[in-house]
């Protein structure tokens, strides 16, 4: 009898070698006319060699190049870079994997999302982006902490009104414990002044009397 068996071989997933990121925090509200930086960093397990890298902006759909360059090895800087839009200049520097740009003055058309794009051919053409969105605004919003400021309040009076009770309870214990305290202080004194009486009673009454001579 012969048995037919199948057997399945799992292969781990390939390691992603290039990293792409553009912070915790991947968006920015900023006002009108003001300078901002897109922040984008890489990092890479197996090193790079003549990584390319590229800034795209998308405009409804279309995907306008910002600038591109490519990193020679780890730890170098990128050169040349080539600009391909107007008040943007690249700030970044090899020696910290920074390839951030810088847009100065900006308006309501730079608003939207800013990709950060790499290939490391070490990756054979493996390509990797992270995206950055940049809101313009007017003004800033003031944040309303009202709300905030009366459940802080809330809580910090409900924890002062705790400690409060626990205060008042543990004082009420103690004069309790201490008037049973005196109670039982009282009662003892009391037993043993009454021992004493019965005794002195006790050797009155037992006294032998002597017979009177007639």
């Amino acid at each position: 009898c012969r048995l037919n068996r199948k057997f399945t071989f799992t292969f781990p997933s390939a390691i992603q070698g290039l990293e792409m990121s553009t912070g915790k925090v991947p968006f920015l509200e900023a006002l009108n006319g003001s300078t901002v930086i897109l922040p984008c960093t890489y990092a890479s397990c197996i090193g790079i060699k003549n990584l390319y890298f590229n800034w795209q902006y998308n405009d409804n759909g279309t995907m306008q190049k910002v600038c591109e360059s490519v990193i020679p090895l780890d730890g170098m800087d990128p050169h040349p870079v080539s600009i391909f839009r107007e008040r943007v200049d690249f700030i970044g520097t090899g020696d910290h994997n920074n390839i951030s740009i810088l847009l100065w003055n900006i308006t309501f058309e730079d608003e939207g999302q800013y990709t950060c794009f790499g290939r490391n051919p070490k990756e054979k053409g493996k390509n990797h982006s992270a995206i950055f969105t940049l809101v313009v605004v007017d003004e800033l919003r003031v944040v309303d902490n009202t709300l905030t400021i009366i459940i802080a309040s809330a809580v910090g009076g409900a924890i002062a009104l705790l400690m409060t009770f626990m205060l008042v309870k543990n004082f009420i214990l103690f004069v309790l414990f201490k008037i049973e305290e005196k109670k039982k202080i009282e009662c003892l004194v009391q037993s043993s002044s009454a021992d004493e009486t019965n005794n002195v009673s006790g050797s009155k009454t037992s006294k032998p009397t002597t017979p009177k001579k007639k």
